[in-house]
């Protein structure tokens, strides 16, 4: 019996370090040409990367590979409310992740993460599923929930089963636990048409706790030619909410930005310096995007 554990053992062992040598291959760095950036998965092997919306707070940036190669990236779809990114890159033959079904996940599956954080490369944590997406909502947005541990730098790498299958995109940390976006939600992004547009607001944001119970989102980048540029928005800002109703998180935001119609004034409760003030922003389509960070 114990011989026949330990080859079980053994088998086990082999096949997740297999498993996650191939995770490694498929995952990627993304970089801006400003401050900022993390991980990202190639979603088709043809040069199409997925990574987090707030990771990819620019137009143009860079793609490293695993082998070290570094492409030029764009984007060209962007869900800030999901927190998803498309990018291309023009390479082809790239070892493109399975991808899983993001419905058929149960809890306690084995997951394994892999990302770039704090300058680590490929890094691998392990853990299992909490919550799966079928089950309630956080927020009102399906999550993949998982016990895995993210650090800055992990956002936008891939979530995957046992097996090495795609099943969600490294999102946030709730409540000490991973929130990915389910690969389900993944694809159904990448299937809409490209004229989707959002309203848009053009701040990379990291939430902050500001004490007393009360959240704020810092800025840590400004879009050049967004509509926060021309309302004078600058990093270091924290929006503290809109028009006296505080954020008590980032869907908050979220909702806020997506209710604002083209072209209305948006009043945003700012912290600067430590003193509270009103900024009033004027959205449009066309601004470039706002983005929310973990």
């Amino acid at each position: 019996m114990i011989a026949t554990k330990a080859v079980i053992s053994t088998t086990l062992g082999a096949d997740l370090a297999e498993a996650t040598e191939a995770v490694q291959r498929s995952t990627v760095q993304v970089r801006g040409r400003g401050p900022g950036g993390g991980s990202g998965v190639i979603w088709s092997a043809d040069g199409l990367i997925i990574t987090n919306a707030h990771v990819a707070h620019w137009q143009h940036g860079d793609v490293e590979l695993w082998d070290g190669r570094v492409f030029p990236a764009e984007v060209i779809a962007r869900d800030d409310e999901r927190d998803l990114a498309a990018l291309r890159i023009k390479a082809t033959d790239l070892p493109a992740a399975p991808i899983g079904d993001s419905d058929a996940l149960r809890v306690g599956e084995l997951v394994m993460a892999v990302g770039n954080p704090l300058g680590i490369i490929g890094a691998l944590t392990v853990g299992m599923v909490h919550a799966a997406p079928t089950g309630q909502a956080l927020r009102g947005r399906n999550w993949v929930q998982a016990d895995v541990h993210l650090a800055p730098g992990n956002s936008g790498g891939p979530l995957t089963d046992a097996r090495g299958r795609v099943i969600g995109i490294n999102s946030m940390i709730a409540g000490g636990l991973a929130l990915a976006v389910p690969s389900n939600a993944v694809q159904a992004f990448l299937s809409r048409p490209a004229a989707s547009e959002r309203p848009m607001l053009g701040v990379a944001l990291q939430p902050v706790d500001l004490g007393a119970g009360r959240r704020g989102m810092l800025i840590f980048a400004v879009v050049p030619e967004s509509a926060a540029e021309a309302a004078g928005l600058i990093i270091g800002d924290i929006l503290t909410g809109v028009d006296g109703r505080p954020f008590a998180g980032p869907e908050d935001f979220a909702a806020a930005l997506n209710a604002a119609r083209d072209g209305a004034p948006l009043p945003l409760d700012v912290l600067r310096g430590g003193k509270p003030q009103r900024v009033t922003v004027t959205i449009t389509q066309a601004s470039a995007p706002a983005t929310v960070a973990a």
